[in-house]
């Protein structure tokens, strides 16, 4: 065991599997902190009533849930499930709030997306210790995280230890993008000063939340390592099962342009939900092809943009009301070249910067929803010609820069 700091953060240290590079992949079979727990780690369980934070993808590295494995050992006594925005099955629309769930044959399922985002007493009355495995997305404002931070705070508060079981980063631990969260504008999508694309996994973060004291309350924390990932590795490099984290992140693709369109999300331009490849497509009713034509001007490196035309849908199994329902939009397609290359948040920023200048006269931005994406106010500025992109860009290297130093104490894998 390897204390990070002491009597506060114990990290089990796995044995890195060494890999061959062919053709420039690994192959690569990692495990997941669930496989290592099951497999090495049954100790920490045995004899525990267990609160488990978890979602459909909490599954091992052969696709069985979390939920089964844990019901079917001997002296483990899982007593509750608590889920995030996207509920426990992962097919509820953004935004949309979930109730508590009595299913037959499983403990209550406690919605933290919905009367309360952070369990309170009465949901960790008499549990022994709390374990949380989800696979993340990688990007701030994606809510689990947010989830995260309050579970470990009323773990903290209520004096129960938390086992975090670390999944991979799917967009690999290398790569930051992004301004670093100015406090003022913390949100449930934003609650922790990092980048839009932080570099980290759950297990990671974890340490840095707790080392950095982002939290009020904080508790006992064990992070069971991977074995075999790699900071480079993007998801589809590690052998494991993907699993669309939820509805509009269907592919690693997705994933990865996700971090600069879901930006979109704070203007009247469509971010594609309601098609099939939602931030992949965006767009709108009044949007120029030129705009198009400057993005492939700019030669971003890792893309290209296609026209296109679409119209968003009320997707099957999916409540939520896209922008511009059953309008016909025009809009552009990201085609990705070269992942590794694609820098996804200056992209969104450019885009934007030049969809307000060519369509003025319709392009709109919410301000306060733009601050807790973005992470400031500057973007905003932008985009209501009142800064510009040089100091955009240029303020958000920086951040990025310093970030990268920050992080290093609490790095888990090579």
């Amino acid at each position: 065991m390897r204390y990070i700091f002491p009597f506060l953060i114990t990290s089990i240290i796995c044995n890195q599997s060494i890999h061959q590079m062919e053709m420039g992949k690994y192959n690569s079979q990692v495990q997941t902190g669930l496989d290592i727990l099951i497999n090495e780690r049954l100790d920490f369980i045995k004899g525990k009533k267990v609160g488990l934070v978890t979602n459909h993808t909490g599954v091992d590295r052969n696709g069985k849930p979390n939920y089964k494995i844990f019901m079917q050992l001997e002296n483990v006594h899982l007593q509750a499930i608590f889920a995030p925005e996207h509920g426990f099955f992962g097919n509820i629309s953004a935004g949309q709030k979930i109730d508590d769930q009595h299913l037959e044959d499983l403990p209550t399922i406690y919605s933290l997306y919905g009367k309360t985002r952070k369990p309170t007493p009465e949901m960790l009355a008499g549990l022994d210790v709390i374990i949380y495995d989800i696979q993340d997305v990688g990007a701030r404002f994606y809510t689990y995280i947010s989830t995260l931070g309050l579970v470990m705070e009323a773990a903290g508060q209520a004096g129960i230890p938390i086992i975090v079981l670390d999944r991979p980063n799917p967009l690999n631990g290398t790569t930051i993008e992004g301004p670093v969260l100015d406090l003022k504008y913390k949100s449930f999508v934003g609650m922790y000063p990092i980048p839009i694309r932080y570099g980290l996994t759950c297990g990671e973060l974890v340490q840095m939340i707790a080392g950095e004291k982002w939290i009020t309350a904080i508790p006992e924390l064990t992070v069971i390592e991977m074995e075999g990932w790699r900071r480079n590795m993007y998801f589809d490099e590690t052998g494991l099962p993907w699993i669309p984290p939820s509805p509009n992140i269907p592919d690693l693709e997705t994933a990865v342009i996700y971090p600069g369109m879901c930006l979109l999300e704070a203007t009247n331009v469509s971010e594609g939900r309601g098609t099939l490849e939602p931030f992949k497509k965006v767009g709108a009713p009044w949007y120029l092809n030129e705009i198009t034509k400057d993005i492939n001007g700019m030669k971003i490196p890792g893309a290209k943009f296609k026209e296109i035309r679409f119209k968003p849908k009320s997707l099957k199994g999916m409540a939520e009301h896209p922008k511009y329902l059953n309008e016909k939009c025009i809009g552009m397609k990201t085609l990705l070249t070269d992942r590794t290359d694609y820098n996804s948040v200056k992209t969104g920023v450019k885009f934007l910067y030049i969809a307000q200048i060519m369509t003025a006269w319709n392009f709109s931005v919410k301000p306060k929803s733009m601050n807790r994406i973005w992470g400031n106010d500057q973007l905003t500025k932008l985009l209501q010609g009142e800064n510009s992109l040089e100091k955009v860009l240029s303020v958000m290297a920086i951040e990025e820069t310093s970030f990268r130093e920050k992080r290093k104490p609490y790095l888990l894998y090579d």
